[in-house]
C-alpha cells in the first residue's frame, strides 16, 4: 500500500483541520493552533505524525551497509540508541535524511512523507551481495511526535530522540552561537513507532497538537527539514546539518569529498538565518518566496510560521556574504536577520 493512500484516523478528532501539501493526510492544527503550541512547549501534547514513511533495514550487514552508504557512523549503534543520517549525491547535496534507531535486530528509519518509494529504490540498489532486507513498513506503522528528550526503554514502543542541537562526536557546529546558547538547546523531542492500527489507543486523553505548531516550533529551533530547507544544491554545511548528522572522520561514502572539501578549505555558499517578518501584513510567505535587499534577490524562504511569541518568523537561506545586519525585504515587508549559520 503507498503511503500516499493513508489518511490518519486522528482527522476524525473534534477541531480537526487537514493540512495539505507534503503534510497532507495529517491535521494542520484542531481549532487553536496557538494553544498547541504551548502544549507542546509544556510538555503535554503530541502530534499526529502517521504521514511520516517508515522503513526498516534487517539482516546481519545492515548497520555497517548502511555505514558505507550514509554520512553517519553506524557501525556500532547500540539498540535504542538514535542517530541521524543523510545520503548525499556524488557532489554533496542532500538528497534523504534518516531518522535511525536500531532495535538490536532490525534499523528503523523514518523519512520524509512520499519519500519511501524513492528512499527504497535507492537502497535496494545499493545492497549488491550484502546480506540485508530493506521493507516499507509505513502501512503498518505510524510515527507520532511526543516532547520527550529521552531514549525509548526495554518495554517501550521504539522511539527515535530527536539528537538536535547536541553537536555529535565526530561531527562539528557551524552555527553562529555555542551549543549552550543555542535557541533549541534543552528541547525534547522525539518519534514514537506505533503499530497504525493503535495510533488513537496510544495518543489516549493526551492533547493534540497539529503541524501548524509543531512547524512554528521547529522553525525557532532552526531545525532543517528535507524538501524545506533543502533545495536540488543544499550542502549540509549551509543549513548547520553537520552537527547532529554527518561524521567527519568516518570512511569514504557518497559525497564526502565535497563535505571535507567545504569544511576543511571553505565556506559554503548560502547560510541558513532566521527572519523576523514584519508583523503588519496578515499572511505569511510561501516557501521559495524571494528575500531582497537593495531590490536584489539574494536568497528565498525555506519555512514560514507564526510563533505563538515571536509573531511571524521564518527560515530561509541567502547568500553567505550577505551583512548579517542588513534588513531584508521578504513579499513587501522588512524582515530582521537572526543569524544561524555564521558567515
Amino acid at each position: 500500500m503507498s503511503l500516499d493512500t493513508l489518511t490518519s484516523p486522528l482527522l476524525t478528532r473534534p477541531g480537526a483541520v487537514a493540512a495539505d501539501g507534503v503534510d497532507a493526510g495529517v491535521a494542520w492544527h484542531y481549532g487553536d493552533p496557538t494553544r498547541e503550541q504551548r502544549l507542546l512547549e509544556e510538555g503535554v501534547a503530541v502530534v499526529d505524525l502517521s504521514h511520516r514513511a517508515v522503513v526498516t533495514v534487517t539482516g546481519p550487514d545492515r548497520l555497517s551497509w548502511l555505514h558505507s552508504i550514509t554520512s553517519q557512523h553506524l557501525t556500532d549503534l547500540a539498540p535504542r540508541t538514535s542517530t541521524e543520517a543523510l545520503i548525499l549525491s556524488p557532489k554533496g547535496h542532500v538528497e534523504h535524511a534518516l531518522h535511525v534507531v536500531d532495535d538490536g535486530e532490525s534499523a528503523w528509519i523514518t523519512a520524509e512523507p512520499g519519500t519511501a518509494e524513492a528512499l527504497i529504490a535507492w537502497l535496494r540498489s545499493m545492497q549488491f551481495m550484502l546480506r540485508v532486507e530493506v521493507t516499507d513498513r509505513s502501512a503498518e506503522f505510524a510515527v507520532l511526535g511526543e516532547p520527550v528528550g529521552r531514549e525509548s526503554a526495554d518495554g517501550e514502543p521504539l522511539a527515535w530522540r530527536d539528537p538536535w542541537p547536541h553537536v555529535a562526536p565526530g561531527s562539528v557546529s557551524y552555527a553562529a552561537v555555542d551549543e549552550a546558547d543555542h535557541p533549541a538547546n534543552g528541547r525534547a523531542w522525539r518519534e514514537l513507532l506505533v503499530p497504525r492500527r493503535q495510533l488513537a489507543e496510544v495518543v489516549g486523553e493526551r492533547p493534540l497538537a497539529g503541524t501548524w505548531a509543531a512547524e512554528a516550533l521547529r522553525v525557532v529551533a532552526w531545525r532543517p527539514r528535507l524538501g524545506f530547507e533543502t533545495d536540488h544544491r543544499t550542502i549540509p554545511h549551509e543549513v548547520d546539518w553537520l552537527r547532529t548528522a554527518v561524521h567527519l572522520r568516518k570512511g569514504c561514502y557518497r559525497g564526502q569529498e565535497t563535505i571535507a572539501r567545504v569544511h576543511n578549505l571553505g565556506r559554503p555558499p548560502r547560510r541558513l538565518v532566521m527572519l523576523h517578518l514584519d508583523g503588519s501584513s496578515h499572511h505569511l510567505p510561501t516557501s521559495n518566496t524571494d528575500v531582497e535587499l537593495d531590490g536584489r534577490r539574494i536568497g528565498h524562504v525555506t519555512t514560514a510560521a507564526r510563533h505563538h511569541e515571536l509573531g511571524p518568523v521564518a527560515l530561509a537561506l541567502v547568500k553567505r556574504n550577505t551583512a548579517p545586519d542588513a534588513v531584508l525585504i521578504v513579499d513587501g515587508v522588512s524582515a530582521a536577520q537572526e543569524l544561524v549559520v555564521a558567515p
